[in-house]
């Protein structure tokens, strides 16, 4: 039976030439950073080079690059962080609707904690204007975070202009670029980024290390207490190995941006033109130009996404109804019910997300799946028949 990964948005496999990056540092390389003889120097020196291939990769300072456990906590230090830093001017957030759960189940405790935050709607597709942020930017504001693209519908947002709207009002602008980071351009300082998170294993890096972003001139209260690692700024003996991955999977994954980016466009409308053709009565989720190169969403009508997944697997192929870390609940998508999708609807959504390894023969065959698995379960489907 073929096997077909379509869940790259969960996470990716790791690229060969990462491992092969990382293998000394999980062997011989294996001296404490901290430690001022050659073995730890060595390790430390591995460190040194993650972070120059993450700030070229950004357009940004080494300095400003603080490595991370994932992007969860990159999201927790900005939001905690500038909450306790600047709470003297203000306690007042700006985010979306649509965020993932690192920012919105922070944000909702920051509420409990004193905090007011407005949660900006979405249209149809899933975007937020600049306009809005404007309208909602109070003079107590002390922070707009906004996603640059969407983990379940694809959608990416006008993060340059957000951000100088923020600027335009002394306000500081965050991003969580977990889904963007490897898939598209992101330039911090032409976009106007201040702190900016992501995660090693959305492009084909290690799991459980990730990066902060901060620009230079921010100092934001250490997340993990402890020791002085990352220059006081993140305490812990640092995932060496998980680093050097980090910098080798990002400098890979931005050096075939351009013609990765061609080939994982075709392979994505190849998809999308495949279902709409064969599949009568489908929603495509999120925005049909504005959204990741590799993401395609989908809602089903008359048949639950659950089941879809089920007979994809059955079939050999992988993938989702929705965000990872959502797995698991009975309830529809709150992305999808937050684009106006009734109840129903948004029940019927599969999430098929491509990776550097997809093949336009995976594309066909799980169009041909995905129809013939739509037939079957529509067949039994009291609605349908309806």
């Amino acid at each position: 039976m073929r096997q077909v990964y379509l869940d790259n948005a969960a996470t990716t496999a790791l690229s060969p030439q990462v491992l092969e990056a990382m293998m000394p540092y999980l062997t011989e390389v294996y001296g404490n950073p901290s430690s001022v003889h050659a073995f730890g120097q060595a390790a430390k020196a591995g460190m040194d080079k993650a972070r120059d291939q993450v700030a070229k990769a950004l357009n940004c300072d080494p300095a400003e690059v603080i490595f991370t456990g994932c992007g969860t906590e990159s999201d927790n230090t900005v939001l905690l962080g500038v909450a306790e830093k600047y709470k003297e001017k203000g306690r007042h957030i700006i985010t979306t609707n649509i965020e993932h759960h690192a920012i919105l189940h922070t944000c909702e405790y920051l509420e409990k904690q004193g905090c007011d935050v407005t949660y900006l709607p979405v249209d149809e597709y899933g975007l937020v204007t600049p306009e809005q942020v404007r309208e909602a930017i109070r003079p107590d504001t002390i922070l707009v975070s906004i996603m640059f693209a969407n983990n379940e519908i694809g959608t990416i947002m006008p993060i340059p202009e957000i951000a100088a709207v923020c600027h335009e009002k002394g306000v500081l602008f965050h991003t969580d670029a977990v889904q963007a980071i490897g898939h598209i351009p992101v330039d911090v300082k032409a976009m106007g980024i201040d702190m900016l998170s992501l995660s090693a294993h959305k492009f084909h890096g290690p799991k459980g290390v990730g990066v902060l972003y901060c620009r230079k001139g921010l100092r934001l209260p250490s997340f993990i207490k402890g020791g002085a690692q990352e220059k006081g700024r993140r305490a812990g003996t640092e995932n060496v190995a998980g680093i050097v991955g980090l910098g080798a999977a990002i400098e890979l994954a931005c050096s075939h941006m351009e013609e990765n980016t061609v080939r994982m466009t075709a392979l994505r409308d190849r998809l999308m033109q495949g279902i709409a053709a064969n599949i009568p009565e489908v929603k495509l989720n999120g925005h049909p130009t504005k959204r990741l190169p590799n993401n395609v969403n989908y809602s089903i009508r008359y048949i639950e996404g659950e089941s879809i997944l089920l007979m994809l697997d059955m079939n050999g192929i992988a993938a989702s109804s929705g965000s990872a870390c959502t797995s698991g609940s009975l309830d529809p998508s709150p992305v999808l019910l937050a684009l106006g999708l009734t109840h129903e609807i948004a029940h019927g959504s599969v999430r098929l997300t491509l990776g550097d390894d997809t093949t336009e023969e995976d594309i066909d065959y799980t169009i041909d799946v995905l129809t013939k698995t739509t037939q079957r379960l529509r067949a039994m489907s009291p609605l349908y028949k309806a």
